[in-house]
């Protein structure tokens, strides 16, 4: 039997509606509908949750590890589960797993890796290179970064068998035909790491590239005779952007000039990484954020939850548009209607979080995360 409940006292941010006084009513692992509190149906236990906040699960496009495992250093079924039940318990219940450049092999390990996992957690993988642009490489390791092909995208794509979500590339550095066979494989595609004039960045957006990973983070500058990529994707009428609001890759400032150019275009992600001592990248926790063994800002401390918070305390967003870029807006990009909202069927992921953004408990696909 189907497992019924409601809950009820709470504002309700459904994607695109908040509501107050009513009840979201859960069937099986589906939102049924939101109803007044007084029509609550007798067979649905009632769960109240004393004025806090219900919101849609949140949904990170771009996350390396966490709770101590990161994949790319521990390419392991046990570290993709441990990095899914520690991003559950933060309220990021859909998330796409990450791998910053490394060789073929460790990709195609990855890939293989991956496959024999049932995740329903994470979506799939992001793979961030190696089709970038030296100059723009950040904590990317220069001798990996190599020049797209056919041959060599066919050769590390061969087996994925859809698991590959995502790809950022650097698209001045990339032939049409490479994108699209990164199309052909429904891969979305987003521009990063890159140098890109305005005009390459335009000519990459018409021809398939939908959105651009961490907006401001290593990539061409905004200057006043040469716009870049970032003015590129100010100025196109489509094209998405990530961006990481951890006021340390990308100023406060900057994320609520963006917000203003770019509305429900601008989504949210963490980048986030987690302590490794082993592998190509050996993140070194640094108060409030990571560093390669040189210095290099190479990742991010900031969950999905504190993004959110941050938008709202220090960017000026309001609450229930914070929440959408951290849920309507990356669920809309990857074409998931029952992701990121809580309408009439779409997934029982939820989050309920109180005023000071602690989380106080997480339903994936209608059932109780322990804590």
């Amino acid at each position: 039997m189907k497992s019924k409940f409601a809950l009820t006292n709470g504002i309700i941010f459904t994607g695109n509606n908040t509501y107050t006084y009513k009840a979201l009513l859960i069937e099986g692992e589906s939102i049924l509908c939101v109803v007044d509190e007084t029509n609550i149906p007798e067979s649905f236990e009632k769960i109240d949750v004393q004025g806090k906040y219900i919101a849609p699960g949140l949904i990170d496009l771009q996350i390396y590890g966490a709770a101590g495992s990161l994949f790319s250093a521990d390419l392991t079924v046990d570290s993709i589960n441990r990095i899914e039940q520690a991003l559950l318990r933060e309220g990021c219940t859909s998330f796409y797993l990450t791998l910053a450049t490394n060789t073929l092999e460790v990709f195609k390990e990855a890939i293989e890796i991956y496959k024999s996992t049932s995740s329903e957690i994470a979506l799939g993988l992001h793979l961030e290179g190696p089709f970038l642009n030296p100059i723009k490489r950040g904590a990317h390791p220069e001798e990996l970064i190599i020049e797209a092909s056919e041959s060599i995208m066919e050769y590390l794509l061969a087996e994925d068998e859809g698991v590959v979500k995502m790809m950022t590339i650097a698209p001045e550095l990339m032939s049409s035909e490479c994108i699209q066979y990164l199309q052909r494989k429904g891969i979305l595609i987003s521009a990063g790491h890159s140098n890109a004039t305005y005009e390459e960045a335009n000519e990459a957006f018409e021809s398939g590239v939908k959105t651009v990973t961490h907006l401001w983070n290593a990539m061409s500058p905004l200057h006043h005779r040469n716009v870049g990529l970032p003015g590129a994707t100010y100025n196109h009428h489509s094209v998405h952007a990530s961006i990481i609001a951890d006021g340390i890759h990308v100023d406060f400032e900057a994320v609520k000039i963006s917000k203003a150019m770019m509305g429900e275009r601008l989504f949210l992600i963490t980048d986030a990484v987690t302590s490794c001592d082993k592998g190509i990248y050996k993140h070194i926790y640094n108060k409030d954020h990571y560093v390669l063994p040189n210095g290099t800002l190479s990742g991010s401390a900031v969950s999905m939850i504190k993004s959110v918070e941050n938008c709202v305390r220090h960017i000026g967003i309001a609450l229930d548009e914070a929440i959408r870029m951290a849920t309507l807006y990356p669920a809309n990009l990857i074409n998931r209607d029952d992701l990121g909202r809580l309408e009439e069927g779409a997934l029982a992921n939820i989050l309920v979080f109180d005023d000071a953004f602690r989380v106080d408990s997480v339903y994936f696909k209608g059932q109780k995360v322990d804590k």
